[in-house]
């Protein structure tokens, strides 16, 4: 059976991790969302699976290549050109314009067919939906879930009738004005008759113009609510959660990696720490060759990449620490997330510490550390501890 992932999208709710990661390769405790995906379509019997690219391809095309790794096939459909430097530049088309263009190809799409969003984790049961839609005779299903009311702002509103038929569309409606508590979580089945609606050549989207003209013309058009595991990690918001989440056991679809050494404490291989001379309450995740220098404290949930080193009198409280980074002694990280040279909070509050001439606190942590006076060092203690509260 055929799928589509979509993953041409820049992520720019989920900057400043997409400037060097492209959304679908955001790692969730050291693996890729978009692995989590490839694993729940080739449980449910989807394995010929076609994925648009555009910004930052080759990262995507790099990782995952042909998929026999994955046990599934793999094509690339790459948006963009070539500049005369020979640099791949993404010209993204729209989620339907991306599968347009793939038809438009070479017709792959011949039977009903799943296109899935790259950023979500999920644990549905696909093989029912596909069962669900096909019953209905669809030309197009969104998989809906369901939310609290107080919710539905942050989400697109599916609207039906009691048959599952789509009626209407309300993009983050006001909580008093909402239709219903159904919300599209970017889950799609289709038949190849949908690419009749699809224009050739044009950027063109499924929510904004592919579902409104669907509805327009009366077309079979459904939504099914299912109960299931839906982490979308759109925002940094999300991803904080998504991390948060797994750490603490509430996704299930997820395990954390590495060797349990200590009730909540996991690591990678080769993780340089003296147990006796470190303060660590998990959950937390360490990842391989870190060093922990004595005196450090990291408090759960907390995950610390491969390749990082916290130096001592170092305080991470519930944080997020990306590969090779480097907290200097005394920094105090609280609600924090770190990747490479931004430190961000959990609101996406965005601080670029190189070019505010800080980036002694938190560095590449390949280089020598820089030597500080004790009074250098309360400075930055001083200067996190209140910026991280």
């Amino acid at each position: 059976m055929k799928a589509m992932i979509l993953a041409a999208g820049k992520g720019t709710r989920v900057r400043p991790i997409t400037y060097t990661i492209p959304k679908p390769m955001i790692p969730i405790l050291q693996k890729p969302v978009m692995e989590f995906l490839l694993e729940l379509l080739r449980q449910h019997g989807f394995d010929q699976i076609m994925v648009n690219v555009s910004h930052l391809a080759e990262e995507i095309e790099n990782y995952f290549r042909d998929g026999q790794r994955f046990g599934v096939q793999i094509g690339y459909s790459f948006e963009g050109k070539i500049d005369d430097n020979g640099k791949l530049v993404g010209e993204a088309i729209g989620s339907a314009g991306g599968m347009r263009r793939i038809q438009d190809f070479s017709p792959f799409f011949d039977d009903t067919f799943v296109v899935l969003c790259g950023d979500a984790l999920i644990d549905l049961d696909l093989s029912a939906a596909v069962k669900w839609h096909r019953a209905k005779n669809s030309i197009a299903t969104i998989i809906t879930k369901t939310v609290p009311r107080e919710e539905v702002s942050s989400y697109g509103v599916v609207v039906t009738d009691e048959d599952g038929r789509i009626k209407a569309f309300q993009e983050k409606p006001k909580v008093e004005e909402a239709l219903s508590t159904n919300i599209n979580t970017g889950i799609y089945i289709f038949e190849p008759e949908v690419f009749n609606y699809i224009p050739s050549g044009i950027e063109y989207d499924i929510g904004g113009e592919l579902f409104p003209k669907l509805v327009e013309i009366g077309a079979p058009f459904h939504a099914i609510p299912m109960d299931f595991e839906w982490v979308d990690i759109g925002k940094v918001p999300d991803y904080w959660r998504a991390i948060r989440g797994v750490l603490l056991g509430e996704i299930k679809n997820v395990q954390i990696p590495g060797h349990k050494v200590a009730p909540g404490i996991y690591t990678g291989l080769n993780v340089a720490v003296n147990w006796d001379k470190v303060d660590i309450t998990g959950p937390v995740y360490i990842g391989a060759m870190t060093r922990i220098e004595d005196g450090a404290k990291i408090v759960g949930p907390a995950m610390i990449g491969p390749n990082c080193w916290i130096c001592s009198g170092a305080t991470v409280d519930n944080s997020v620490i990306f590969e090779w980074s480097r907290l200097g002694p005394g920094v105090r990280l609280v609600d924090k997330l770190v990747f490479g040279r931004y430190c961000v909070d959990k609101t996406g509050a965005t601080i670029d510490v190189q070019a505010a001439a800080l980036d002694w606190l938190i560095t590449d942590a390949r280089q020598a550390p820089p030597e500080h006076t004790p009074a250098e060092r309360q400075a930055i203690a001083e200067l996190l501890g209140a910026n991280g509260g």
